[in-house]
Formats: C-alpha cells, sequence, structure tokens
C-alpha cells in the first residue's frame, strides 16, 4: 500500500509527540522511541517537518531498492544525530531505571547496563539501520563499573555503547510484502514495551514520591555542580530549569498567586517517610516544622549533647543520632528549593 505525504503529516500533527506517523509508515522501532521520550523531548517531532517526505519516500521504495541498500558490505553514512540521540536516550534509559528499579540486586552491574544499552539500540534502530545489539550490550556490561553506585554511572555506559553501536551499524534486511500491514500485533507489541517501560517508572512514583523527588533533585545538582567552572552556563541551565515555573507566575501575576503556588507545592510534596518521622521525634519537632526550626532546634540538642560538653555514656550515640536526624530532614527539604522563587 503506497504511504501519502499528506496523511504522514497529518498524523504528524496531531499525534507526532506519540509516533502516529511512524506507526503509519511501518517505522515501528521509531514509533517505540517517540512514544517512550514523547517525540524526542520535543526536538526530534519538530525536526520532523522537514523530515516526512524522506521517511514516505522510504517506506514506498520497492524491494530491489532495500536490497541493495542492505547489502552487508555497505554501512550506513555516518550520522551526529543518531549518535547523539543514542547518548541521551541511553542517559534517560538508565535515570528511568535508576529512579524506578534500583532496589534490585546487582543493579549497578547488571539492570543498569541492560537498560542503557536497549535505550541507545532502540535509537540505532530508527529507520533503515539497525546495529549488534549483543555487541552494544557487551560495551555497557564492562562499563558499568565506571562511577559504580553514582547517579552519574548511565554517562559513560551510554557513551561506551553509542561507540560501539555506531561502529557495528549496518543497513537491516529487506521487508517481506504485507509486513507493514499487519497493524493488529505490531501495536501489541508495541503496547508492551511501552508497558515494561512505564510500569516501574510508574509505581515508583505514585508509591515512593519522596525518593523520587530526592533522585530527581540530586540528579540536578550533579548536573549543575558539572559545571562549577563556568558560572554563567551553571547559572543558565538553573534558569531553564525555573522556567515553567516563572512562566506559570506571568500568566497568574505574581505576588499573592505566586506565594499560594507555592504553598500548594509544598501540600502536594509534604510526605514524610518512617524515617523523616522518626528524625522529627528526635528533633523533638512537629509535621509541620519550617526548615528554620528544624535547624535551630538542630543547633539546640546538638550544643547539649556533644560530648565535648556533656559527660554523660550516652552523649555520644545521643549526638550521632541527632546529625543522623539533621541530615535526613535536610535531605527531605532540598528538593524544594527549586519551587522558591528567586530572590
Amino acid at each position: 500500500m503506497v504511504k501519502s505525504v499528506m496523511v504522514a503529516y497529518a498524523l504528524w500533527a496531531v499525534g507526532g509527540p506519540f509516533g502516529l506517523h511512524h506507526l503509519y509508515l511501518g517505522r515501528d522501532s521509531h514509533a517505540l522511541l517517540w512514544m517512550l521520550t514523547f517525540g524526542g523531548f520535543g526536538f526530534g517531532w519538530v525536526r520532523e517537518v522537514i523530515r516526512i517526505p524522506a521517511y514516505v519516500g522510504e517506506a514506498n521504495q520497492d524491494a530491489d531498492k532495500q536490497r541493495k541498500r542492505s547489502n552487508p558490505m555497505v554501512m550506513p553514512p555516518v550520522s551526529p544525530v543518531r549518535f547523539v540521540g543514542q547518548v541521551f536516550v541511553g542517559i534517560y534509559f538508565g535515570t528511568v531505571a535508576l529512579i524506578g528499579l534500583n532496589s534490585l540486586s546487582f543493579f549497578y552491574l547488571i539492570v543498569l547496563p541492560f537498560c542503557v544499552g536497549v535505550g541507545v539500540h532502540l535509537v540505532s534502530s530508527v529507520g533503515q539501520q539497525t546495529s549488534d545489539l549483543q555487541k552494544t550490550l557487551t560495551a555497557c556490561f564492562i562499563t558499568s563499573p565506571v562511577f559504580y553506585g553514582s547517579i552519574l554511572s548511565p554517562l559513560p555506559i551510554s557513551l561506551a555503547a553509542s561507540v560501539t553501536a555506531s561502529k557495528h551499524r549496518r543497513f537491516k534486511p529487506p521487508q517481506t510484502p504485507g509486513s507493514n500491514q499487519d497493524l493488529g500485533p505490531r501495536i501489541y507489541r508495541l503496547t508492551l514495551a511501552w508497558l515494561a517501560f512505564s510500569a516501574p517508572l510508574g509505581y515508583c512514583v505514585f508509591h515512593n514520591t519522596t525518593a523520587t523527588l530526592y533522585y530527581l533533585s540530586d540528579c540536578v545538582a550533579a548536573v549543575l555542580d558539572v559545571f562549577w567552572f563556568l558560572p554563567w552556563l551553571r547559572c543558565v541551565l538553573e534558569n531553564v530549569l525555573l522556567m515553567p515555573y516563572r512562566i506559570l507566575c506571568v500568566f497568574t501575576g505574581g505576588g499573592y498567586y505566586e506565594e499560594t503556588w507555592r504553598k500548594v507545592l509544598e501540600i502536594l510534596l509534604k510526605q514524610y517517610s518512617e524515617r523523616e518521622k522518626d528524625a522529627l521525634q528526635v528533633l523533638s519537632l512537629k509535621g509541620d516544622a519550617t526548615l528554620e526550626e528544624i535547624t535551630q532546634s538542630y543547633r539546640e540538642l546538638a550544643k547539649k549533647w556533644h560530648p565535648d560538653h556533656n559527660p554523660s555514656q550516652d552523649a555520644e550515640a545521643t549526638f550521632v543520632k541527632i546529625q543522623e536526624a539533621y541530615e535526613s530532614l535536610l535531605r527531605w527539604h532540598r528538593p524544594h528549593r527549586f519551587t522558591q522563587s528567586p530572590k
């Protein structure tokens, strides 16, 4: 069945970020990538306004042309855009794994490199080319000890996997006639892949909100700290992160509404875990204690129970418990810094 450029553009406009036009053109890997990244984080979807005619042409070309392009002796041309996409999607898949699956055994040695490798391979399989999945995953597992246990560990794994995937790129074998017509099984496979990706993340977000906010805050802080030697760039990135909130303030008029919005965010995010509730009891505080009250109580108790000033046998153990409680509450308040308006 001949594909239409007009239909592809219509699907791109209606459901482009979810890959509807790629599903129509039989580009299932591309469609799945768009479903999982919301259209390549928006940038890929916008870029496709000039790429759709080429996609339609590829879908309509005959089998002879496909066989010539799928010659194993011929490698696809190098694409910097594809390489960058492999790196970013690999990091993205690794970040999702860190949020939803980091409680699994051998996470940093097996689960994380596997997830990053799958993300890189998905990008390398977009369009008419693919790569060697086994070699890509091997590169991931070899690189996994780098930054072991760190939130930055997806970066070297994704870089190694992307280099390997680019080195072993090749054209896909020609499709058999009618292979794009079995829409039901294709949608079924894409749905299973989407559920496998989103289910762990959804569970973590809805059942472990505080831990998710901790990790997101630490990730943002780590990224910003990388640019300590370029303060202006760090400031630009931080302003970009705050942009959605500032746009909301513009539309709401700021002032009273801005303060109200901050209070709403604090209410939505104020979910203490059992550990933090115990920390509040150690510092003799209530659940609605502010950061200033927490700091004040910590200083008073730390001065009282410091081993240099308290001769009691339990002083050292109590002092350590007070410190741990304060650090726990301090980490909980850290995500709120991105919801506060700049002074």
